[in-house]
């Protein structure tokens, strides 16, 4: 699968009601010898900018628990393998914040306070797609995470 498509697979993701960080994380999943269910679960609480509190963007949470599965470390005591991967997710992050003005859910949504925060999800309506940048979020996130893997092999 090339680049464009685990684009479009994340996308369409997105799409079929999976949140944001579900999306991106099970668009690359079989990469890492993940099931679709696998990742699906292990991204599950990130939507919404983490359990829907508009914290963290979802979407990015996605890259970021790629980055883990790539080069998180396994060894509690090796600082310079969790230095690594911080940096990544440091490269990442900034990427992403450069390219859509920010991490935080809420500023991507306009959203000017946090005060009806609720834990129930949307329904996912053409006014739902209408008025958030979620779609473009994900295929960002994917598109830096695609970025990202090309630059390695090179």
């Amino acid at each position: 699968m090339d680049k464009e498509e685990r684009i479009a697979r994340a996308v369409d993701y997105f799409k079929q009601g999976y949140n944001c960080a579900q999306s991106v994380t099970a668009a690359f999943a079989d990469l890492y010898g993940f099931s679709e269910e696998q990742a699906l679960r292990m991204a599950a609480s990130f939507g919404g900018g983490i359990g829907r509190m508009r914290q963290t963007c979802g979407a990015a949470c996605g890259m970021f628990i790629l980055a883990g599965l790539e080069t998180g470390s396994t060894d509690g005591s090796d600082r310079a393998a969790k230095s690594h991967n911080y940096a990544v997710v440091q490269q990442l992050a900034t990427t992403f914040e450069q390219r859509n003005g920010s991490l935080i859910c809420a500023e991507l949504l306009g959203l000017r306070s946090k005060t009806s925060l609720t834990p129930q999800a949307e329904a996912r309506t053409e006014s739902y797609y209408a008025k958030r940048p979620c779609i473009r979020m994900v295929e960002e996130a994917a598109r830096i995470w695609t970025e990202y893997m090309e630059s390695r092999s090179k």
